[in-house]
């Protein structure tokens, strides 16, 4: 039993030491762990393994960067102007005035890695938003799925509806009062569909979700990191820390 508990602190001293160092190199901000510290049990554990929901299967993982000219604003419109020609069919009702309310805007130059998860069981526009802010992902809405389009339309699956989902205040209401979420649709021949769906439909297996996050996300090292952080011996802390926790 003592060797058991020598090794795990020995690994916990290991943990703490690489935790330290990450957020030395700006790679974890006192905010994500802040953020990790206040998740129930059940929240870390669904986020450790994976398996936040059944209902969802990842098809895909990869990431893109967003040019240097990108201007939120103005991206629908560019988008229309450059590629709607590649498309079988667009909505005209994709704007950016219509969709002005985006909760995260992309930054210009700056990586994100993206999955698309396969919905296996009828869920909700309120379980797929559940299951992306369980991975703390970003709601980027149509503009975030137009540039993903630009940058790696190859990664979208064929035959499958892919949904760019934002918070139900976000989106754009239509005139009978329905908010509608943006999808991009590929077929197996090169075309493309980019349209709008209601809100409170019900998601089946014909469509997928897309998830975008930072690639430093602490969220991705949640089975890695310990929350007790600061149970350093005092030698290894960075002396900042030593003095503070030292002072009376």
């Amino acid at each position: 039993m003592k060797n058991v508990i020598e090794a795990d602190a020995a690994k916990l001293a290991g943990l703490q030491i690489d935790t330290l160092q990450k957020i030395r190199n700006g790679q974890i901000t006192l905010e994500h762990l802040e953020w990790f510290n206040k998740l129930k049990k059940e929240e870390r554990d669904k986020l450790s393994t994976g398996t936040v929901d059944p209902r969802f299967s990842l098809l895909t993982t990869f990431q893109f960067t967003v040019p240097e000219d990108y201007n939120h604003p103005t991206q629908l419109a560019s988008f229309k102007e450059r590629d709607y020609k590649k498309f079988y069919y667009c909505n005209d009702n994709i704007t950016d005035a219509n969709f002005t309310k985006a909760t995260n805007e992309l930054t210009p130059g700056h990586t994100y890695e993206a999955k698309i998860f396969g919905i296996t069981k009828w869920v909700t526009s309120e379980d797929c938003l559940a299951f992306l802010k369980m991975r703390n992902a970003l709601l980027v809405g149509a503009q975030g799925i137009s540039i993903v389009w630009q940058q790696a339309k190859e990664q979208f699956p064929k035959g499958k509806w892919t949904v760019s989902f934002d918070e139900k205040e976000s989106l754009w209401q239509d005139a009978d009062g329905y908010r509608v979420v943006p999808s991009m649709y590929r077929y197996s021949d090169g075309g493309w569909f980019f349209n709008l769906y209601y809100f409170g439909d019900v998601w089946v297996d014909d469509y997928c979700v897309l998830c975008l996050r930072d690639p430093f996300d602490f969220s991705r090292h949640l089975g890695v990191f310990s929350c007790k952080l600061f149970f350093h011996p005092p030698n290894i802390l960075p002396i900042s820390l030593r003095r503070k926790i030292n002072e009376p």
